[in-house]
């Protein structure tokens, strides 16, 4: 069956059947096979694509322009629109959407990036909200696929930490898309939405995959890849001491590898990651809490295990697989 996603707009893997999310990885991997072999694209020749940044970002700016560079596009990078605040988002989206052939933004409130879709009149991509984050979890599914090398019904997610947070959020509808087991561990009172739980158990049934909400890390006995992500998120930093205290418990070392029984057991990060001080907070979390490291320990992130990097990569293909797919001359 063909798939036509011409049009559409990506703000949350939900609006996505396995089918169309299937579609997405496969193109990415051949538009990464492509830029593999120095063969440079035409796919958004004469398209012009704009980057709307609330938030501060290195992956998701890089990824979205050199995608669109690959394939022959022109990119406006702007963080200084009146959107918002002397113009309504509406407003913004209508005169964007007769610039422009797609719209990527990236900020806090998974609201504005629904109204801009809503009004814009072209594809607009969700490059992170406070809710989500769907093109980091098109390129984790991508690097699961490459490392692993099985059908997705044959894997093991476990994400460790913050289980409400927009990383946690995309895996878990993701992976209940495709068909993947995935367990959130983490405290209690920062278990996932019930909204977005109950959506992600109703992709669940369909598909085959078991959804597993815990504070128990023995659940990750026998999984593929644990997957982390930074205690605090952007605009969450004040609340630093307190998830500390939290989510210590939860902290992916070498201990916890070892628990989930698989020598070969993938680790996962969406990055950054705080896994040693040489970061301005990491050196003030060394100073007030004498913490070496905070979600992950370095020995970790550096090990063989660690696909991190192979994720981070794969944030350019995946990015293009979209906008190409969106919009693009295909």
């Amino acid at each position: 069956m063909p798939i036509n996603l011409r049009g559409k707009s990506l703000l949350t893997l939900l609006d996505f059947t396995p089918m169309e999310i299937g579609y997405l990885i496969d193109l990415s991997r051949n538009l990464k096979a492509k830029k593999r072999s120095g063969i440079m694209g035409h796919a958004l020749e004469n398209k012009n694509i704009v980057l709307i940044f609330e938030k501060t970002s290195t992956r998701t700016r890089c990824a979205f322009e050199v995608a669109v560079f690959d394939e022959g596009g022109r990119v406006t990078f702007l963080t200084n629109s009146q959107m918002g605040v002397k113009e309504s988002i509406e407003d913004t989206a209508k005169v964007l959407g007769r610039f422009y052939d797609g719209i990527e933004f990236r900020g806090y409130s998974q609201s504005t990036v629904e109204i801009l879709a809503r009004h814009a009149g072209v594809p607009v991509w969700n490059g992170l909200t406070d809710s989500f984050h769907p093109t980091q979890a098109l390129a984790d599914l991508l690097t699961l696929s490459e490392h692993l090398q099985r059908p997705f019904n044959k894997m093991k997610l476990c994400y460790l930490g913050d289980a409400r947070n927009n990383m946690s959020n995309s895996l878990m509808i993701g992976a209940a898309k495709m068909g993947i087991n995935f367990s959130a561990i983490g405290p209690p009172s920062l278990f996932p939405e019930k909204k977005i739980l109950r959506a992600a158990r109703q992709s669940a049934e369909e598909s085959g995959a078991r959804i597993e909400i815990s504070d128990d890390i023995s659940k990750v006995v026998g999984a593929d890849s644990i997957y982390t992500d930074v205690w605090a998120s952007l605009g969450e930093e004040e609340k630093l001491s307190e998830r500390i205290s939290l989510l210590e418990p939860y902290q992916v070392n070498e201990n916890l590898i070892k628990k989930t029984e698989n020598p070969d057991v993938l680790f996962m990060h969406c990055l950054p990651a705080f896994h040693d001080d040489k970061t301005q907070i990491g050196a003030k979390v060394k100073e007030e809490f004498q913490l070496d490291a905070m979600e992950v320990t370095d020995s970790v992130f550096r090990s063989k295990n660690s696909v991190v990097f192979d994720q981070a990569e794969n944030r350019i293909h995946t990015a293009k697989a979209v906008m190409v797919a969106t919009c693009g001359l295909v």
